[in-house]
């Protein structure tokens, strides 16, 4: 099928076929019922004609039998005519009158005895067709054989069409439903390739423009657009990339000037101003790093087996953000599980994660409170502090990018929390926030098991 590109080739191709297969097995159908019909007709016919034969039989006060047959159809059963062969047998097989010229029975007895219908080829070359039925005459039972040459079997043909069509004409509508279902199969067969190219189109995203549609095993009606969407993608993906670029590079750009401003401040006098500008470029370089991981992230695909100790991660990340929490007054600690717990993932990615939720919670708890850092063998990460809490409403929009609750307040750009759900996204992972009942917010990151 990979020969025919096209969609109506692949269509025409497959119906003819459909049709070809049809077209052996209709008839072969239509002929064994006809057959069937034919036969039981034959049958019935030389059944009623037994009886009309036992009819004319006369028992004697001798216990002997006598058949009156009228004249007018004693020709039906002649020699000569040849329509109807006939065949009476008492009990043990001998034969009392028989329409044959040597006066033998139609069927040996012992067949004639167990079988209803059956078929006999003569010397002659012909086929007989017969019946045998049994009737009581008098106080004793008789065998009446029938047989009909085959050679004048189309005296009930029109019997035949009669019956056929009425007993038949029921399977037309199964055929139809088949041939329906057939054609469901074909077009599901020929747009299977347009399904596969869905599939692979629904994946493609701002994190995954380097998907492209196969194009080769297209049908040719559809190859030009698949070829369209294509460069579209190659051409949306080179500005991802441009702008990745550009804010990869800002980004390292502004680090020296910030570094050369900082050293200078450094050098000025004590006071409220140079404190001030201090504050400011510390935020300023926070910013920038952020910006930074936002782009690097941005193309971030975690290997399949890549594999992080997510205890030892939690531990590295409370230890480079202790020296800020005792900075501002505040406690941090790491509990949970004490050995390792291996988990699917970079580990250098997931410390960005750690050490934003751990950030995040130091610079939103008031002076003197504390931050536990929980790790669970499951491979669960808890961030819970003593703040005020996230708002119902504002649960989800704080892992949107430059989202803030408050634009007034300088500190922070809404990029930590961003930060957080990208790396959890990369990893398959979730993060979610809630509130202590005892006050204050869990932030929990789920990361898949090694």
């Amino acid at each position: 099928m990979t020969r025919f590109q096209s969609i109506i080739t692949r269509i025409v191709v497959l119906h003819v076929v459909a049709i070809a297969a049809t077209s052996i097995l209709m008839p072969l159908a239509l002929y064994w019922l006809l057959n069937q019909a034919a036969n039981n007709l034959h049958r019935d016919a030389l059944r009623s004609e037994a009886f009309i034969i036992g009819s004319f039989l006369r028992p004697q006060s001798d216990g002997s039998l006598s058949m009156d047959m009228p004249k007018e159809i004693r020709p039906l059963y002649s020699s000569d005519y040849g329509l109807y062969s006939y065949a009476v047998l008492d009990t043990d097989g001998h034969v009392l009158f028989s329409s044959q010229p040597d006066g033998k029975a139609l069927f040996v007895s012992d067949e004639s005895a167990l079988n209803d219908w059956f078929i006999r080829r003569r010397s002659s070359g012909s086929e007989l067709f017969g019946v045998t039925v049994a009737r009581p005459v008098g106080e004793k039972m008789y065998y009446i054989q029938v047989g009909q040459d085959l050679a004048h079997r189309d005296v009930i043909i029109d019997d035949v069409v009669t019956s056929f069509l009425p007993h038949v004409a029921w399977i037309t509508f199964p055929i139809l439903l088949l041939l329906l279902l057939i054609d469901i199969l074909i077009f599901r067969r020929a747009l299977e390739p347009v399904r596969e190219a869905s599939k692979t189109a629904a994946a493609i995203g701002p994190r995954r423009t380097d998907v492209r549609l196969p194009e080769q095993t297209m049908p040719t009606e559809i190859q030009p657009l698949v070829h369209a969407v294509n460069l579209a993608l190659e051409r949306l993906e080179g500005g991802f990339r441009a702008q990745r670029d550009f804010t990869a590079d800002m980004a390292h750009e502004l680090r020296t000037p910030l570094a050369i401003v900082r050293a200078r401040v450094d050098t000025l006098e004590p006071g409220p101003v140079r404190d001030a500008l201090r504050a400011d470029l510390v935020n300023m370089t926070r910013t920038v790093n952020q910006v930074l991981d936002i782009a690097e992230l941005e193309a971030f695909i975690v290997a399949t087996d890549a594999k992080a100790d997510l205890h030892a991660v939690c531990a590295d990340a409370v230890a480079f953000m202790a020296p800020l929490a005792v900075e501002l007054s505040k406690t941090i600690a790491l509990t949970g599980d004490s050995s390792p717990v291996w988990v699917r993932g970079q580990a250098e990615a997931l410390f960005r994660a750690v050490r934003n939720l751990i950030e995040n919670a130091i610079r939103h708890t008031p002076t003197g409170t504390s931050i536990e850092v929980e790790v669970t063998k499951e491979g669960i990460v808890r961030v819970m502090d003593d703040g005020p809490g996230v708002p119902a409403g504002d649960r989800e929009s704080i892992f949107r990018r430059f989202w803030r609750r408050d634009r007034e307040k300088p500190e922070g750009r809404g990029l930590g929390l961003a930060i957080v759900a990208r790396v959890a996204e990369a990893h398959d992972g979730s993060v979610a926030v809630a509130n202590r009942p005892e006050g204050g917010a869990v932030f929990t990151l789920k990361l898949r098991p090694a």
